[in-house]
């Protein structure tokens, strides 16, 4: 194999942040090349170096042998570099060959956009790849899996032979995940492209690559065969110290039911029905999983069970009290406390401190205050340092501004905020969302540690191995509707994948 592309001497530099830092790399033709780190670490900046959204500060990058001198996203296109990002960049209404044929419209006439000609590139285009999709379909209409088809068809219409995926299997099922594993084994084997793909999953890492490079605080680490090398090691050298992958020992037996769900039903942001006769139970010393793709109910779920959405009709009980229809404030005093899905439009005040993000919702404890008035602000002070240790939150210390801190970092806020509580009933949502390897395996210690002291624990995840690595019990969702319940030790990733598709037995465990 020869060089496809070459990184020499690579830095860059942002003010007061030294990205990259001197790093010198080399990714071949017709491999696929995993680049994994902690979040921060700087892969996705030496990605968007060779996607030409950043100008290196120093050093060389070469493709083909070529010196790149021109950084910007339509020179890197023209050079036959695609980059399919994370959270997709299609338009809903367009058509599946719109959406390909965006900003090289073939037309007719000159003037008028050619729909059958779109089309016919796009059968073109899927026959050739194996990429199967129909080119009539509204991308609002078709899956994720097969949106994030049209995002590479998109790169390969323009003609791309390296293709970079930035967390590919972010929101795919497991067997959307296998789909996606054989087209890129087979354009690479077939076509000699080079595949680059940014993911945290290790063994994801495992199952595609050729080579991986492991990126700490700015800095290559080292470039390792895939067929040398474990999971273990890899996350050991992302984060500089061992990492206890699998010692999570859950204790004790389920008790009381501390959350009921009869019959609920719930609608979503345009009205449209999103919950639909969800009945659920939750045991104190327990974890209750869902598995769900993105879009199917689980959101508007847990936003009804914490106060924060209308519910149409059903019931929701908390620690034996009715929590229907209850405000948020009501339902928390009831003995519940919430990590939301969305950490910054409802976890944190981002402009206010880390102090005063920690002690949202004891603002009126007497410790707290002075005859009921005053804050005793060096006893909150005192309260904010002893969680920003105990929850290893990072940054510039408690009178920083949530907002300049990074997204792992504001996720150790709210979770040290929420479990701080001491509360019997947690009510999770994406607790590890963009987080990386080393705040995961704190988050789920921590989770585990809740529920090892009794408390009953709903979590949402759309990490399907995290839901499987924390839950005693998994309940799947599809279209809002209960799909199947089952012990979390009785069933694969494979077949629970066939369930958040509405297509499993309709057996439940």
């Amino acid at each position: 194999m020869t060089d496809e592309i070459r990184f020499e001497h690579i830095s860059m530099e942002f003010p007061g942040v030294l990205a990259n830092d001197d790093i010198s790399l080399s990714i071949r033709n017709g491999e696929v090349f995993a680049l994994v780190g902690e979040n921060g670490a700087g892969k996705s900046t030496l990605m968007n170096i060779l996607y030409g959204i950043n100008t290196p500060t120093a050093g060389s990058l070469y493709v083909r042998g070529e010196k790149v001198t021109e950084f910007s996203p339509k020179a890197a296109i023209n050079r036959g570099i695609g980059m399919v990002h994370q959270h997709f960049m299609l338009v809903p209404s367009f058509t599946v060959a719109q959406n390909i044929a965006l900003g090289r419209e073939p037309k007719k006439g000159k003037v008028l956009f050619d729909n059958k000609k779109a089309e016919r590139l796009t059968r073109e285009l899927i026959e050739e790849y194996g990429l199967e999709v129909d080119p009539s379909a509204e991308v609002r209409d078709i899956s994720v899996g097969l949106q994030q088809r049209v995002e590479i068809l998109k790169t390969l219409y323009r003609g791309a032979d390296i293709l970079i995926l930035d967390e590919p299997t972010a929101v795919l099922t497991p067997q959307e995940t296998d789909e996606l594993f054989e087209v890129i084994r087979r354009i690479v084997r077939e076509k000699q492209m080079t595949v680059i793909i940014i993911t945290h999953k290790l063994y994801e890492v495992m199952a595609i690559s050729d080579r991986v490079g492991v990126m700490r605080q700015g800095k290559l680490i080292g470039v390792e065969n895939t067929c040398d090398v474990d999971e273990r090691k890899l996350a050991s050298m992302m984060v500089g110290r061992p990492v206890l992958f699998d010692h999570l020992e859950k204790t004790g037996d389920p008790g009381e039911v501390a959350i009921k769900v009869d019959d609920l039903f719930v609608a979503d942001n345009r009205g449209l029905p999103a919950v639909r006769g969800v009945s659920l139970s939750v045991r104190r010393g327990e974890v209750l999983g869902i598995a769900a793709i993105e879009g199917n109910g689980q959101s508007e779920l847990l936003e009804a069970i914490t106060g924060m959405r209308k519910i149409n009709r059903g019931r929701v009980t908390v620690c034996g009290n009715d929590a229907t229809g209850k405000t948020p404030g009501e339902i928390r005093a009831m003995g519940l406390s919430h990590v939301p899905e969305d950490r910054l439009s409802t976890g944190v005040d981002k402009v206010a401190s880390v102090t005063d993000n920690l002690l949202v919702g004891r603002q009126k404890e007497k410790r707290f205050n002075l005859f009921g008035f005053h804050q005793r602000r060096s006893t909150v002070e005192r309260y904010a340092s002893e969680l920003y240790k105990k929850f290893d939150i990072r940054g510039a210390g408690i009178h920083t501004e949530v907002g300049s801190m990074s997204g792992g970092n504001m996720q150790k806020v709210v979770v040290a905020r929420e479990f701080s509580f001491d509360t019997p009933v947690l009510v999770i949502s994406q607790p590890t969302r963009g987080v990386d390897i080393g705040a995961m395996e704190f988050f789920h210690t921590r989770i585990i540690e809740k529920r090892n002291d009794g408390a009953a624990i709903l979590l949402s995840s759309a990490d399907l191995d995290e839901v499987f690595r924390l839950s005693d019990r998994i309940i799947t969702l599809y279209e809002g509707k209960i799909t199947g319940e089952f012990k979390a030790d009785a069933i694969t990733k494979e077949e629970i994948g066939l369930y958040m598709t509405g297509t499993g037995e309709g057996a439940k465990a």
